[in-house]
């Protein structure tokens, strides 16, 4: 049997809080001790945490954010304590403060992390249309967008309840994002790191309509999705000056054969790899990763050939046609690359060196 913590992050708590605890300790898994961070709590709900500390239990501890800095933030506090004062320490399991998660629940994710070895487990709700609207917005657009990046098919990207090996919270603590896009990233990060995802299913439980979650439907699902819009954002502005670019010195050329789209296609993928570099480097990845401009060149000189050879091949074989097609064309086989390209840019170009 693996030797755990449990950690639970938590914003404003109420009674739900309590009797989770109380449950932990009578019906949990043998654990080494109970983390409640604190991130901020408003002076309504400081008794809460006086009750839970009068339960003079030595397992459990209250660490304090003296302002709110968001769940990723908790998280991450949470991490560094709980490594720090554990060397034995083989996993971390978060619950939410809610209420939302029970203890079997938990009991049945760790029995899951057992079989595992180092594997990330998640604690996936069945939805149904019982489910609140807020909820099932946040999961679904969640859902398809990490299969449509990672290709992986997470059936509840939002859950709360995980059992997260040492080695990989040890990698967390430098992630980006203090807020709800941590646990996101912690997702989409998790093949880069070699951590397997296992999900295990657990009951759907909300309580009052999920009125205590603090997810910002759409404020936070904006900073959930940052990373891949800023990546897309700078990737339309470099295909806007590629296409651009193209068109023009094919319209100068007055043809379409292979020789001209390969010169079109070497010009204005020179110019737009100057913007695309620099904005990917300094706004989407933090300027993180290390030899850079090298790899990226590389990626670029890869990923221009093929576009120039695929738009020429695709063009050959539409009779009939005109200027206009192999921009079509070109336009088909860049999305294509844009989505290959992401990847590698995030898992290996610019990749955080720590």
């Amino acid at each position: 049997m693996k030797n755990y913590s449990i950690l639970i992050p938590a914003l404003n708590p109420d009674q739900k809080l309590i009797t989770l605890i109380k449950d932990l300790i009578t019906k949990a898994r043998p654990f080494s001790s109970i983390l409640i961070v604190d991130d901020g709590s408003d002076g309504g709900s400081q008794d809460i945490f006086k009750q839970i500390k009068q339960l003079n239990n030595p397992k459990i501890h209250i660490q304090h954010h003296i302002k709110n800095l968001g769940k990723g933030a908790a998280l991450k506090t949470g991490f560094k304590t709980l490594i720090k004062y554990n060397p034995k320490l083989d996993g971390i399991a978060t619950l939410d403060a809610d209420g939302q998660h029970t203890v079997s629940a938990l009991n049945d994710c760790l029995d899951a992390f057992d079989k595992n070895g180092d594997a990330l487990v998640l604690g996936v709700r069945q939805f149904t249309n019982k489910i609140p609207l807020r909820s099932q917005f946040g999961n679904i657009l969640t859902n398809k967008l990490v299969k449509f990046v990672t290709h992986q098919n997470i059936s509840d990207t939002q859950t709360g309840l995980r059992v997260i090996p040492k080695n990989y919270a040890q990698k967390l603590i430098d992630f980006n994002g203090d807020r709800f896009q941590f646990e996101f990233d912690m997702l989409l990060q998790a093949n880069a790191y070699s951590i397997k995802i296992v999900e295990q299913p657990i009951p759907t439980i909300y309580i009052d309509g999920n009125k205590s979650s603090h997810f910002r439907v759409i404020r936070d699902s904006l900073s959930i999705y940052s990373r891949f819009f800023t990546f897309a954002a700078s990737s339309l502005i470099s295909f806007l000056v590629d296409i651009l670019l193209f068109e023009v010195i094919i319209f100068i050329f007055d043809n379409h054969v292979l020789k001209s789209v390969l010169i079109a296609t070497i010009v204005s993928r020179l110019m737009s790899a100057v913007v695309n570099y620099n904005l990917n480097r300094n706004v989407v990845f933090d300027k993180n990763g290390q030899n850079t401009l090298i790899k990226y060149g590389s990626l670029f000189i890869v990923q221009m050939f093929i576009s120039g050879f695929m738009t020429d091949f695709f063009t050959q074989l539409i009779p009939n046609n005109t200027n206009v097609t192999p921009v079509l064309i070109k336009i088909v086989v860049d999305f294509v690359l844009f989505m290959i390209s992401y990847r590698i840019q995030r898992d290996f170009i610019f990749k955080n060196a720590k």
